[in-house]
C-alpha cells in the first residue's frame, strides 16, 4: 500500500511563513512528479507548485516569488515553502505524486490527507 502524509500547517498571521512537508512510504519504485494543491473553503481544488523528478518547478501565479517547492528523491519527499503568506492562501494543501509501484501499477490518483494552513490579516 502505498500512501502520502503531511505536515507543517497551522495557523499564521499574514506575512508569516510555513513550511509544508510530504513523505511518500509503501511499496513504490518510483517517484515522479510531486505537487501541492490547494482546496479553499467552498472553492475547488487547485494546483499551487508542481516539481519533477528532474527538479523542474512549476508555479501557479498566485505562487511565483512567494512559494518554493523542493524534492528529495532519496527520501521521496516534498516541501513547500512558503513566505509573505496571504489570507487568500488559507485552504487545505494537499500533496500528490505519480508513484509507480513495485507492483508495476503506476498512478497519481493518491492524495494525502491534507493540512490546513489558516492565514489571518
Amino acid at each position: 500500500q502505498v500512501q502520502l502524509v503531511e505536515s507543517g500547517g497551522g495557523l499564521v498571521q499574514a506575512g508569516g511563513s510555513l513550511r509544508l512537508s510530504c513523505a511518500a512510504s509503501g511499496r513504490i519504485s518510483r517517484v515522479d512528479t510531486m505537487a501541492w494543491y490547494r482546496q479553499a473553503p467552498g472553492k475547488q481544488r487547485e494546483l499551487v507548485a508542481d516539481i519533477t523528478r528532474a527538479g523542474s518547478r512549476n508555479y501557479a501565479d498566485s505562487a511565483k516569488g512567494r512559494f518554493t517547492i523542493s524534492r528529495d528523491n532519496a527520501k521521496n519527499t516534498v516541501s513547500l515553502q512558503m513566505n509573505a503568506l496571504k489570507p487568500e492562501d488559507t485552504g487545505v494543501y494537499f500533496c500528490n505524486a505519480g508513484i509507480l509501484t513495485f507492483g508495476g501499477i503506476w498512478t497519481s490518483a493518491i492524495w494525502g490527507q491534507g493540512t490546513q494552513v489558516t492565514v489571518s490579516s
